[in-house]
């Protein structure tokens, strides 16, 4: 028995077209087992798009669902559809128009944002993962992939830093640099200009780590919070920046996080490093 092929619906749309598939798929469901097959068409953004689609969907009369947010092309669609018969349904227009008379004011009509809104998000969320995946020198591979690195001694805000720019579509790793121990090979194997070092005064970091220690119920610090071991891994920091003097090295003393990361984006802007959608 030869299975009925099912009826055409095609989606036109100027961005991707997820939108009017979803739609569909929901109100589709409201029609049991209805047997359907979907043509889709996507960024479809002039006229001579929109005659050939509706010639072809003339033949038989298929179903065209769109989302259009120009007016014009919605408009001539819509003539096009009605001039040739086809059964058409706008999912956008109505909505748009709705919404401009409530705000008092047209839409853009600026075709794919959704789409743009949607890549920002996941690029933010890659990021993120990105950064959690080389936090504190955990993970050295990939770092050609970092939009940022940073170095530094242990509490001088690698991580809190991190995980902020991470927010806002930077793809963090944060290597620490540990007082008697060569700084990886693979930093050097990257590009230097992403490179940054952080530091702060011996006292700060000194008042910072005691009272880490203090909040794991450890009340002797040993030598993690003595002033002159402290002292002496600035100093040892400090001794490698001077060496590779082409990663500039910002100061947390005081500073508030907004702060200092504010100061690296315009230092990696000035370098047209940003990461997109940021």
């Amino acid at each position: 028995m030869t299975q009925e092929k099912g009826r055409p619906i095609i989606i036109l749309s100027d961005g991707t077209g997820e939108t009017a598939a979803q739609m569909i798929k929901a109100a589709m469901v409201q029609f049991g087992n209805k047997n359907v097959y979907f043509t889709r068409y996507k960024n479809v953004r002039h006229e001579v798009q929109i005659e050939a689609i509706c010639d072809d969907a003339a033949k038989n009369r298929d179903l065209l669902i769109y989302t259009i947010v120009s007016p014009q092309l919605r408009a001539f669609l819509f003539n096009k559809a009605r001039e040739k018969s086809i059964p058409c349904v706008d999912l956008l227009g109505p909505l748009l128009i709705g919404l401009g008379n409530y705000f008092g004011y047209e839409p853009t009509a600026i075709a794919g944002l959704l789409h743009d809104v949607n890549e920002s998000y996941f690029e933010r969320i890659a990021a993120m993962e990105y950064t959690i995946a080389h936090d504190d020198g955990r993970n050295l591979t990939a770092l050609d992939k970092a939009n940022l690195i940073i170095l530094g001694i242990s509490r001088t805000s690698k991580t809190p830093l991190s995980m902020y720019l991470s927010h806002q579509g930077w793809r963090v790793a944060n290597i620490p640099l540990i007082h008697g121990f060569d700084i990886p090979r693979e930093i050097f194997e990257i590009d230097q200009r992403k490179i940054i070092g952080l530091t702060i005064d011996t006292q700060d970091l000194a008042a910072i780590r005691r009272n880490r220690l203090e909040k794991l119920g450890q009340k002797q610090g040993g030598e993690y919070a003595n002033p002159d071991k402290v002292n002496q891994e600035i100093e040892y920091a400090n001794e490698i920046f001077f060496r590779n003097r082409r990663w500039p090295v910002f100061n947390v003393t005081g500073k508030a996080l907004e702060e200092t990361a504010s100061e690296i984006i315009k230092l990696m802007a000035s370098r047209r490093l940003t990461p997109p959608h940021t």
